[in-house]
């Protein structure tokens, strides 16, 4: 098992692990590691919800599409960058106020309250913070077109809410295929690293989300079902 960054962990930590393992990736470049994977996956994520609108919405700029980041820590702070490069109209939402106010003033975007945060009209809900914000009390709130975000496990359920998300109409992006930018990092640094061939290998997100589309589309089985079967 080699370990690297996650939710609350930093290269820092990382550097003090290494003390005890070499099975640890996501060191300093200074010790010969990539860093903070947290940009590549940020990046990761703005790619899938790119192919994510492209398939749901055929459009192929997120110019003027109303999109919600959850979370805006080490990830979301940089998805919200990409997303407002892009032109999308951001909304974000975070449990800690000065770090919201912070990316607020900064990217020129609007805080939403946790209250409004599930029925809020938008056109993409990202989540990119702890994970399981799609369950039983919040998913007949959705009223947006797609899920995509880079938190884990943002189905409570993956089968049964993976399936009622489909019936809504809703496009899920599964998690694990749209965040894999970080890991697709940190696993280029056991073979020495290569940023050209990270940055080529999660551009691929694209793809992989839209061959994912197209089998849930013509087998009538969700999204999640549908990455099992790639």
């Amino acid at each position: 098992y080699i370990t690297a960054e996650d939710v609350g962990t930093t290269e820092e930590d990382m550097e003090i692990v290494r003390t005890e393992t070499k099975h640890v990736t996501g060191v300093s470049k200074k010790h010969g590691g990539s860093g903070n994977p947290s940009p590549v996956t940020a990046y990761g994520t703005y790619i899938g919800i790119k192919a994510s609108a492209k398939y749901k919405l055929n459009v192929s700029t997120l110019s003027g599409l109303k999109i919600i980041v959850q979370g805006v820590g080490s990830v979301g702070m940089h998805l919200v960058e990409h997303l407002c490069n892009d032109g999308a109209d951001v909304y974000i939402n975070d449990i800690d106020k000065e770090k919201a106010d912070s990316i607020s003033k900064k990217y020129n975007v609007n805080i939403i309250n946790t209250e409004d945060l599930y029925n809020f009209n938008a056109d993409i809900y990202a989540p990119c913070a702890l994970g399981a914000t799609v369950n039983d009390m919040t998913i007949d709130k959705f009223r947006c077109s797609i899920i995509a975000g880079a938190a884990n496990n943002i189905l409570l359920d993956p089968d049964k809410h993976g399936m009622e998300l489909m019936r809504k109409n809703i496009l899920f992006a599964p998690d694990y295929v749209i965040n894999a930018g970080g890991l697709i990092n940190v696993a280029n640094e056991i073979d020495g690293y290569d940023e050209s061939k990270v940055k080529n290998k999660t551009e691929k997100i694209y793809d992989t989300l839209l061959n994912i589309y197209k089998i849930s589309e013509s087998h009538e089985i969700s999204t999640s079902e549908a990455s099992s079967k790639l």
